[in-house]
């Protein structure tokens, strides 16, 4: 073909048109498109065969009937989206299962779905591993009883819960991630096993996602801690992390309190963070520990019940790093701007005629900040600074400060550490 004066020739373009036959097509998106019915017999068996994943969002289906006259014809099909409609009820779904067979994944978001009705249903999808439920009807759950089994993926968000019946879930035996996001939750609690134990419900969940709800206290984040399979937990905008000083802050507390975790809100736990979170939450609450009976000594520690109940992984985490030493203990204080401040000391000793400099910072100024203020400070526009810190417990080594992008508090500088600046 020619564009303007220039001539192109296309390569492969009879193996692009071949696949563009909708003959061949695996994927069909209808959404939209005011289908209200399955047309001509069998003209979507002739017509799309091969279709494996089809979008009827947002249409004209009236039941469920209707809509097993279009799946019974696509043999190959695992994914169905559904959201949008207005399903009536079938009165005997079971003799509809052959329709989906062969389904794997199915989302019915809006579809103004209650969980009696769900669990009506779901002797049509006996296969189905992935549901998708977000904004429906659904205010309380019932304990799925010969249905559902197969399922790895739950989506229950944007549905107003009744929390104490969020247990009735709890035996799926294959579930691996819920999605139980701004469903005004606020509170979890596994009573089968004590503080510290590990729970047998929700055997297989390796994921959580708990975003926009009314969670505000860290018993919650003690209760996750039950689940035997969890790596992968979404908490944000909850009331809980507003209440230490800074986001970063909380995140510290929640990885320290969960040991199995491996992502939390879509952050990767690297081994240095969690070291840094674990051995500041010792620190942080070692006096508690203390005044709890606590002692360094392992014969004579013994912490009460109320603080093993509050910190079920602090005796793991001192047996881990050992007990925290009398200068290192710190008491949480109430958030204010002059409790946050560091007094810290910047030394050159590569250039012994600056003299040191005392500034008070905020521990959440993150490393990228404090160059900027040294290169005014210094004078030294345009270099490249190397910073390392000593402090009072380890004044013999220095530590690196190599991330640009971490807060002081993530080294655990501390007030009265000393900054050593150098530069090339």
């Amino acid at each position: 073909m020619k564009i303007s004066s220039k001539t192109v020739v296309m390569v492969g373009f009879e193996n692009v048109k071949k696949k563009q036959s909708v003959k061949n097509l695996t994927e069909v998106g209808l959404r939209r498109c005011e289908v209200s019915a399955p047309g001509p017999e069998n003209e979507i068996r002739n017509t799309t065969p091969f279709v494996q994943s089809l979008d009827l969002s947002g249409n004209l289906l009236s039941s469920w009937e209707v809509l097993a006259a279009i799946t019974e014809q696509l043999d190959s099909l695992q994914e169905l989206h559904l959201s949008h409609n207005r399903l009536s009820i079938s009165s005997a779904p079971s003799s509809l299962s052959s329709a989906f067979s062969h389904l794997r994944v199915l989302s019915i978001n809006s579809c103004a779905l209650t969980w009696t009705q769900v669990l009506h249903c779901a002797p049509m999808w006996q296969q189905v591993e992935e549901l998708y439920l977000a904004d429906n009807n659904i205010t309380e759950l019932l304990r799925p009883e010969h249905v559902l089994q197969a399922l790895t993926v739950l989506d229950l968000s944007n549905n107003q819960i009744a929390q104490e019946t969020v247990l009735e879930i709890s035996h799926l035996p294959r579930l691996e991630r819920l999605n139980l996001s701004s469903t005004s939750l606020s509170e979890i609690k596994f009573s089968d096993v004590p503080a510290g134990k590990k729970t047998t419900l929700f055997p297989a969940l390796k994921e959580l996602l708990l975003d926009d709800n009314n969670i505000s206290e860290w018993r919650v984040v003690n209760e996750l801690e039950k689940l035997p399979s969890l790596v992968y937990l979404s908490c944000r905008r909850n009331p809980l992390l507003h209440k230490e000083k800074n986001l970063e802050t909380a995140r510290q507390i929640m990885i320290a309190r969960l040991g199995q975790l491996e992502l939390l809100d879509m952050r990767q736990i690297l081994s240095d963070e969690r070291r840094g979170a674990e051995l500041d939450y010792c620190k942080m609450f070692g006096s508690a520990w203390l005044r709890a009976g606590g002692h360094r000594e392992a014969e004579k520690n013994n912490p009460n019940t109320d603080f093993m109940t509050e910190h079920p992984r602090y005796l793991t985490l001192i047996q881990k790093y050992g007990a925290p030493d009398e200068g290192e203990l710190r008491e949480q204080k109430p958030f204010a701007l002059k409790n946050q401040l560091l007094t810290i000391t910047f030394l050159c000793p590569e250039d012994l005629e600056r003299k040191p400099i005392e500034k008070k910072l905020p521990g959440s100024m993150i490393v990228q900040k404090v160059k900027g203020l040294l290169h005014r400070l210094l004078k030294l526009p345009g270099v490249e600074l190397k910073l390392t810190y000593t402090c009072a417990k380890m004044a013999d080594r220095e530590i690196e400060i190599d991330n640009d992008l971490k807060p002081l508090q993530f080294y655990s500088v501390e007030d009265g550490d000393k900054i050593l600046v150098r530069w090339s």
